[in-house]
């Protein structure tokens, strides 16, 4: 909805995408008890890579511009991970077709727990997080996604639990005029 798109390139795929949080797991950041979006170790079956995308609407990327978020998982012994990457090629959710691809994602903001260590790498309590926009020449139009990517995941996975976004507030740069 509002310009979001999802897209699960976990292999194999599971039997879950993106979700509306689960109050039972663990209550919202803010808002209702539900009011978050979540994924979990059911992204893949078996053992598996996770890759499941979540893609802001398009907006307008100028140095400076930042991106707010909180996120959490449940506390475990399997370690969590997710990326925030950046896309400069205007409206596109191109985010490749295999569980290692990042299609026209290929700036990388952001990196929590890439090498899955235990709790707390990846925070057990709601924690925010903001990353800055670089690299971007002129003002372009483009999107930033949140990656649940996690290696060696899925039920029969060493890696992989559950992990939650919430309060998510995209500021818009400065664009200095000429």
């Amino acid at each position: 909805a509002a310009g979001w798109v999802q897209d699960n390139n976990s292999q194999p795929v599971g039997v879950t995408a993106w979700f509306q949080g689960n109050p039972t797991v663990f209550p919202a950041h803010a808002g209702a008890t539900n009011a978050y979006i979540g994924a979990n170790f059911n992204n893949t079956s078996g053992t598996g890579t996770i890759s499941n995308w979540l893609l802001t609407p398009p907006a307008t990327l100028v140095n400076g511009a930042t991106l707010t978020f909180f996120t959490r998982k449940i506390g475990s012994t399997f370690p969590d991970r997710m990326q925030v990457r950046m896309s400069t090629a205007g409206m596109s959710v191109n985010v490749g077709t295999l569980a290692t691809d990042v299609g026209d994602f290929t700036v990388l903001l952001l990196d929590i727990n890439p090498t899955y260590q235990p709790d707390p790498a990846y925070p057990v309590v709601w924690t925010q997080f903001t990353v800055t926009v670089t690299g971007v020449a002129t003002p372009t139009l483009g999107r930033l996604a949140f990656r649940y990517f996690v290696e060696n995941g899925g039920p029969s996975g060493a890696n992989s639990d559950y992990i939650g976004i919430d309060t998510v507030v995209f500021t818009p740069g400065v664009v200095a005029a000429t």
